[in-house]
């Protein structure tokens, strides 16, 4: 089979496309033809050899990708033969080998593959969509809230746009440039800002008053996040997840969007080191508005996975939520990094065999 490997940590160009053995399924596991490969920021984070949280740097050489979907073609021993010729998506965890023709799994672990979505969309709602659930989990979103997205093009910002439409609030969606803005309009957003504009949080101001939001979505972190807190009601909440902005640095790309890093005055690009980035609203006066601030609940995730995954697969093969894709050849996986870690996707990235 083919498979992209990575020989030594750097940059996305140490990604190789090569010919290796085919994986041998051992007993409960199936093998997988893979037709999709998810591509996720902490795999660019992992082969730039930047550790991530309890993540351990993978021994090298080694296949990256977590996420996959395609048809079981072969069984292990003991492994339920139903399985045989089944469309499955799985998350592997913390043992890579996706960006591959084919891939060995648990049977414990697969989810079938609703009718109605595509091999791309279940490997974006076997990720990212779990992530999604796990970060509504407990929200309650009204048709009277406002909410913010910010990098609503984004793999979570799409679907959590699309979520909070569902539930009938009116939605502001953030992307960078003219044409993540027009995505974000056919989402169904109420409004689209362009956050590379300096004037996208007034622009906010203008339409809905001066502390509209209700609940925050905040995927990038940093500067954005900061400019966002001042648009933020009295007992809102802010939900501060991924973290983006800080992982792209750690690799070397784009913190912002471009122009962002301009009006923020981001360390290194200009500003003075140690500088205090700018905040509209200090600390103590986010907690005398009531502002409550929640991220991703790392136990929480792990101990509800399965049930996350199965919600997010079943509200994708309903319509209610419909991810958004970018697809690179699996041969082109250094093309797909580079493009992710300059902002240049839409959507959830994959890579297809």
């Amino acid at each position: 089979m083919h498979a992209v490997r990575l020989h030594a940590f750097g940059p996305a160009e140490n990604l190789t496309y090569e010919e290796v053995p085919d994986p041998l399924p051992g007993p409960g596991q199936v093998r997988i033809a893979v037709r999709a490969a998810g591509v996720h920021l902490l795999d660019a984070t992992l082969r730039a050899g930047v550790r991530q949280g309890p993540l351990p740097l993978p021994e090298l050489p080694t296949i990256p990708g977590r996420e996959v979907a395609g048809t079981v073609e072969a069984l292990g021993e003991g492994t339920p033969e139903h399985w045989l010729g089944q469309q499955v998506t799985v998350h592997l965890g913390r043992a890579p080998g996706g960006y591959a023709e084919l891939v060995v799994a648990d049977a414990t672990a697969l989810q079938p593959v609703p009718d109605a979505l595509s091999a791309a969309q279940a490997v974006a709602m076997i990720g990212t969509g779990r992530t999604v659930m796990g970060v509504l989990h407990g929200t309650d979103i009204r048709a009277a809230h406002t909410v913010l997205v910010l990098s609503a093009a984004g793999g979570m910002g799409a679907l959590l746009t699309q979520y909070a439409k569902h539930r009938g609030a009116r939605v502001i969606g953030a992307a960078g440039g003219p044409a993540k803005t027009a995505t974000v309009r056919e989402l169904g957003a109420d409004l689209a800002v362009d956050y590379s504009r300096p004037d996208w949080a007034d622009r906010i101001r203008a339409a809905y008053g001066e502390r509209p939001v209700h609940h925050l979505f905040d995927g990038p972190g940093g500067a954005l996040a900061r400019t966002a807190l001042g648009l933020l009601a009295h007992g809102s909440t802010h939900y501060a997840y991924g973290g983006s902005s800080s992982l792209l640095s750690g690799i070397g790309g784009r913190q912002e969007e471009p122009g962002q890093q301009e009006q923020a005055g981001q360390p290194g690009s200009g500003e003075a080191p140690g500088e205090a980035l700018p905040s509209e609203d200090s600390a103590e006066e986010q907690a005398a508005r009531g502002i409550t601030v929640r991220s991703l609940e790392a136990g929480f995730m792990l101990e509800h996975k399965r049930e996350l995954e199965t919600e997010a697969l079943e509200l994708a093969g309903k319509g209610v939520l419909t991810p958004l894709v970018h697809t690179f050849p699996l041969a082109e996986a250094g093309a797909a990094h580079r493009a992710m870690e300059t902002r240049g996707t839409t959507g959830k990235v994959v890579l297809v065999p």
